[in-house]
């Protein structure tokens, strides 16, 4: 078992050193927990910044370990943690039975036949939210670890993957409110700063932006990128940029500032000239995602657009670091127009979705990070919002494989369904966890289960309202034109809103939220 960890070299692993730390007191409870639990898959939810990779490198061992990680700088990132030889499975070098070896998992899918599916007493995946790719799982599927143990920042349930078909219970949990509050991370105040891209045309691949596309739709962007880094950056700062093109065209516009990429051989040198100030700013394209370590950060620009909150996530988190020269992050978003897909934006990090928000009403959702919540309830509580809703819930459940029973729900921006009923009476769903999961009454349970349940109370409770809440009901109505009566009173309410063409489904959205429930045709 791996002891406190001292400094030391192995003569057989060249240049590795291993690092001394002082475990945190979540990192350790965190730690007992994951000993106290049965054989099993289980999920640990940490917020980047709050030492995953210090953390799973002190679980004790009891057999051999595998590590799988799927970028080259994570690969190598934990060794330094561990004070026992380290094997790597990446490219051209192979591991020779080392007590822990550490693998890319695109060099280990296939390389499975060189190790016997007991190899390994424990699989840590680092940055599980992928985990539910085919890759991981032909890893998983060949392994029958005693516990397999994924670590995640991702506060939702990794970018709409099904994780809970790999893990079964997620055993510690501490969110980024959590972090702030306590100190371990730097608060967040957020900006939007729009310099005019258009993604509309731009197709997804793998759920994100297409990269060749992505950046030929922010070509000619650099100007108001540097305007932006002008007008708002404060301090040391970090831009992440969509190509190699697009860092230099930036670059070139920012005095002093100078460009990281996958082929930047002195990084090092670069991130200590940065922290001492001798750099003001650094352009990278997806160097410093994961795994870096960056002690002063005082502004992130996020000029690269991404639909994905895990890489999002990531940007943000390199620099939440804590810093006696800084009192929070200027976390700045380069925003344009991007038709139909959802845009990863500050509220992301607070698990807020965008898709709820009227575009005109964008803008609001500025400020401190934990302000963002009651100004997107605000910004949402509108007509606007209230009649798209019917499509926004239909959209989001096909997509998570949801079945709604065909429940007139409302999304609200933190995620909870609500249905409203008679009397100002409503059943409300919270949103989902990591694992697709919900609270409700103290009792965990999936959140299909919770659909189920809802539907149930409905049929048992609420049948004669059921021109409410039964959609199928509500449609057939709602075809037709809105009334007059619907009409006259949404006027009266909302005097700046064009009630022309509203038909009576949509009236009756915004009348179900103006009076809880009681529809008025």
């Amino acid at each position: 078992m791996c002891g406190r960890l001292v400094p030391t070299t192995f003569p057989h692993i060249p240049h590795r050193e291993v690092e001394a730390i002082q475990l945190r007191d979540y990192q350790q409870e965190c730690i007992d927990i994951i000993e106290s639990k049965p054989s099993g898959s289980y999920l640990v939810q940490m917020p980047t910044g709050c030492g995953k990779t210090a953390t799973f490198t002190h679980i004790p061992r009891h057999g051999r370990v595998l590590v799988l990680a799927h970028r080259e700088e994570l690969v190598r990132q934990p060794a330094r943690y561990y004070d026992c030889p380290v094997g790597f499975e990446i490219a051209a070098e192979r591991s020779h039975g080392e007590d822990v070896v550490i693998a890319s998992v695109q060099s280990l899918v296939n390389r499975l036949n060189r190790f016997a599916p007991d190899e390994f007493d424990k699989i840590i995946t680092d940055e599980a939210h992928h985990a539910a790719a085919s890759t991981y799982r032909k890893i998983y599927d060949h392994f029958t670890p005693d516990k397999h143990i994924g670590f995640t920042a991702t506060p939702n349930r990794g970018d709409k993957t099904k994780l809970d078909d790999v893990f079964s219970e997620i055993i510690f949990q501490r969110d980024l409110r959590w972090a702030i509050q306590s100190g371990f991370l730097c608060d967040i105040y957020c900006l939007r700063a729009n310099i005019g891209y258009d993604l509309s045309a731009v197709h997804t691949r793998h759920g994100d932006y297409a990269p060749g596309e992505l950046d030929e739709a922010m070509d000619g962007t650099a100007d108001a990128i540097a305007e932006a880094y002008q007008k708002y950056a404060k301090g040391a700062t970090l831009i992440f940029a969509v190509s190699v093109h697009q860092a230099e065209e930036i670059s070139r516009r920012i005095p002093g500032s100078v460009v990281v990429t996958g082929k930047t051989k002195d990084r090092a040198e670069i991130i200590r000239r940065f922290t001492n100030r001798e750099i003001p700013c650094i352009v990278n394209v997806m160097v410093f995602t994961e795994g870096t370590d960056m002690p002063l950060v005082e502004t992130v620009i996020i000029a690269r657009p991404t639909q994905s909150e895990s890489l999002y996530t990531q940007m943000v988190g390199r620099g939440l670091r804590q810093h006696p020269d800084k009192e929070k992050l200027i976390l700045i978003d380069c925003v344009g127009v991007t038709g139909k897909a959802s845009l990863c934006t500050a509220p992301s990090l607070l698990g807020i979705d965008m898709k709820n928000v009227p575009a005109n009403k964008a803008d609001q959702l500025q400020g401190p990070l934990f302000e963002l919540p009651d100004k997107a309830v605000m910004a949402t509580d509108c007509p606007e919002s209230w009649i798209r809703n019917v499509q926004i819930v239909d959209l989001w459940a096909k997509g998570m494989s949801y079945n709604l029973h065909g429940v007139n729900y409302f999304q609200m921006p933190d995620g909870r369904l609500i249905c409203s009923l008679p009397n100002n009476r409503r059943i409300t769903i919270p949103a989902p966890d990591a694992l697709g999961c919900v609270q409700l009454g103290g009792e965990t349970v999936g959140y299909q289960v919770a659909l189920d349940r809802a539907y149930k109370a409905l049929q048992d409770n609420y049948s004669d309202a059921s021109m409410l809440w039964d959609l199928d009901k509500v449609k057939g109505w709602g075809k037709q034109p809105a009334t007059e009566k619907q009409l006259k009173i949404i006027q009266r309410k909302f005097k700046d809103f064009d009630v022309e063409g509203l038909n009576r489904l949509q009236a009756s959205q915004i009348l179900n939220r103006v009076f809880g429930g009681r529809r008025t045709s």
